[in-house]
């Protein structure tokens, strides 16, 4: 030990603590992933829905793709830079607007496509095409 007198003291606490509130918010049960909803707090029944995921694209149209998928029945924006992503659910009544949507942002490879929030086998050349069978002609 030396005799100089230290030139930094601690503080007595450890660190600040948060200050969170003790239920998770709308937005972060929004934002959980379906399967881990499922395993917290159950089935939940809601109707079939179709969820497109896409990135920024730089298509024709893209403005008005981001319209659509703001006014599907839920949207969400997830990451930020070249991870941003956008997710738009519709359910079967809404099959016009994922229609639409898709023949914009469909073309790009990295667009996915989920049936119930989980990637199925042929989702893009048997599911959609069936949903279009919804659409009132």
């Amino acid at each position: 030990m030396t005799a100089d007198p230290p030139k930094y003291r601690p503080l007595e606490r450890f660190w600040p603590y948060a200050e969170l509130p003790e239920q998770p918010t709308a937005a972060e049960l929004a934002a959980l992933d379906p399967d881990l909803y499922e395993a917290l707090f159950g089935a939940q029944a809601r109707p079939f829905s179709i969820t497109l995921v896409f990135p920024a694209l730089d298509v024709p149209g893209f403005a008005a793709a981001l319209a659509i998928a703001r006014a599907a029945a839920e949207f969400r924006e997830t990451g930020a830079g070249d991870t941003l992503r956008y997710r738009a659910r519709f359910w079967s009544s809404e099959a016009a607007k994922l229609r639409d949507l898709f023949q914009i942002v469909g073309s790009a490879d990295a667009t996915e496509v989920l049936i119930d929030d989980r990637p199925v086998p042929y989702a893009r050349e048997l599911w959609l095409p069936l949903v279009w069978f919804l659409i009132p002609r």
